[in-house]
């Protein structure tokens, strides 16, 4: 620190332990201050120029400093603009920051302080409502304060196809998800870095996970080899090899500033069988303390560990508990939604949601059925992810209670109906079915209306969710969910013997005789896989005439 800096930092202490109480502002203290800082002189707690957030450390782009004066208080500078949305970045919603300005048009602002724990995190898990197992809480994360159960739209390189930022504001999007491995190929994280992070680089001022890689494992097993180091992937861009380690991962992600990083895992499909399922999950507990060492911002990113062990109830039982002794700010649930067949897919998430941490959230990842979904919330999970509302809209698809509407099907041609009435988006208030068939087969903005739909569709659907569980009506909303989207009594046995564990009694809207044997599994719509066909051939299909 230069001289006239340190010089003026010791006045300001001096000034302020005179005053009987903290001073409201700034400017109380100039008049104490002998002899006054010569005129052009800036001191650098007043002249912050880059964004900044109450987790965020001291660097070049930053300052944060534990204030001289505003005693039990840390100094946060920030830049003007951002202060009307400062009170979403704080860990704790309910303190909201007493604000004083400098003269150099920066607002300071002092939040409450506590010492730091051993293992700091930068979230706040709040159960605010449960039913049985189901649960609704509150998710403060630096960047937003999120309403769980929540589904998160994947824009795989910082973007979702066909939607702007404003759009997904608009729909209720609380948190988007990277790739880490397609953001280090493009833009890069260097390039990422320098912009301020992701949150920057995309202009998003909400929250944000990243996947930490270990996904491409499966969808790009082609260009990959997996050893105890790491992944070496043969780059899709140039075709130059890649290694991604965990430190390499985490080094990625702390470059690109998600509120929400992913421990890389050893990710295989779950329909393998035998030694490399076991391989693969201790591989991951190995990692995990790599990645944890790793880690430079615990502050302000949230590292998340990921349970593995395919479908082997006691593999699964030792990743839980070793991710647990590691006191991990959250965890999610891997290797599902990739071919296994849907009655040990429900066993596998009810078995980790039972043996995970009450006070965490958890996620489970590659989960976008709205069936699904339901069935997860109700056996305590927290977070979902998927490509498939996008992708099935990709494909003239529409998600609507009652299943989905083919778009592109002939009988929607002269229908001028919207696509579901029930529904207040700006598609369907505006469009019809039969303006939308036209699109679809014709023109690309016929997918990025559906593509707003289907999102809209699923926040919908994550705060009625969230809703009924706070109100104590969850058991009837899951009730109607299964009316309506099988008006036969034909829900699929799966699901019923997921609801029984799940303490919902659900045998008013289910057929008195064996319902559906389930054949299909969740590869067959290709909600995992990059490089997989869409198939609608088992999903429940509505076209009415």
């Amino acid at each position: 620190m230069a001289s006239a800096e340190r010089q003026l930092e010791e006045q300001l202490r001096e000034a302020g332990n005179k005053l009987l109480d903290p001073p409201s502002s700034v400017d109380e203290l100039l008049p104490l201050l002998d002899p006054p800082p010569p005129q052009n002189f800036r001191s650098p707690l007043f002249t912050l120029q880059s964004t900044l957030t109450p987790f965020s450390s001291p660097s070049r782009h930053s300052l944060v400093r534990f204030h001289p004066v505003m005693r039990n208080s840390i100094a946060i500078a920030v830049p003007l603009r951002l202060r009307p949305n400062i009170s979403n970045t704080l860990p704790h919603h309910k303190f909201r920051p007493t604000c004083f300005h400098s003269h150099e048009g920066h607002t300071i602002s002092c939040v409450p302080y506590s010492a730091p724990q051993t293992k700091p995190m930068a979230l706040h898990f709040e159960i605010l409502g449960r039913f049985n197992r189901a649960r609704a809480a509150q998710l403060t994360l630096p960047h937003f304060v999120c309403q769980t159960p929540l589904f998160m739209p994947v824009g795989t390189q910082g973007t979702i196809k066909g939607l702007t930022n404003n759009e997904l504001e608009r729909i209720g999007c609380q948190i988007i998800l990277g790739n880490t491995y397609h953001l280090a190929l493009r833009p890069t994280s260097e390039l990422l870095e320098e912009a301020g992070g992701l949150h920057n680089f995309m202009n998003w001022p909400r929250a944000m996970l990243t996947d930490s890689g270990g996904f491409q494992m499966v969808s790009l097993l082609h260009l990959a080899d997996i050893t105890e180091e790491g992944v070496t992937f043969q780059s899709p861009v140039d075709g130059k090899p890649m290694l991604l380690t965990p430190e390499e991962s985490i080094q990625i992600q702390n470059r690109i500033g998600a509120d929400i990083i992913m421990a890389l895992d050893d990710v295989v499909k779950t329909t393998i069988t035998g030694p490399r399922i076991e391989e693969a999950m201790y591989r991951t507990l190995r990692w995990i303390d790599r990645c944890i060492a790793a880690h430079k911002r615990p502050h302000d990113q949230n590292l998340f560990g990921i349970v593995q062990g395919g479908l082997d109830p006691e593999l699964r039982d030792i990743c839980v508990k070793g991710l647990v002794d590691r006191n991990l700010p959250g965890y999610a649930i891997g290797g599902l939604a990739g071919g296994e067949d849907k009655d040990s897919f429900w066993r596998v998430v009810a078995q980790c949601t039972a043996a995970l941490p009450e006070d965490k959230p958890r996620y489970v990842m590659g989960v976008g059925y709205p069936l699904d979904i339901v069935v997860c919330s109700a056996l305590g999970a927290d977070m979902y992810d998927c490509v498939y509302p996008t992708r099935t809209a990709r494909f003239g698809t529409a998600l609507i209670p009652e299943g989905v509407l083919k778009l592109k099907h002939r009988a929607m041609a002269d229908d001028t109906r919207p696509i579901d009435p029930t529904c207040p988006c700006m598609v369907c208030k505006n469009y019809t079915r039969a303006y939308i068939h036209c699109l679809v087969t014709k023109d690309a903005m016929g997918s990025q209306l559906l593509s707003y739909h289907n999102l809209y569709y699923m926040m919908r659907l994550s705060r009625n969710l969230h809703t009924s569980i706070v109100e104590g009506r969850f058991p009837k909303f899951v009730c109607d969910f299964l009316q309506t989207m099988f008006p036969k009594g034909d829900v699929p046995e799966w699901v019923c013997n997921a609801m029984e564990v799940a303490g919902i009694d659900i045998s008013s809207c289910c057929a008195p005789f064996p319902s559906c044997q389930e054949k299909y599994s969740s590869d067959e719509i290709g909600t995992n896989d990059i490089h997989m066909e869409l198939r609608l051939t088992h999903t429940r299909s509505v076209v009415v005439y």
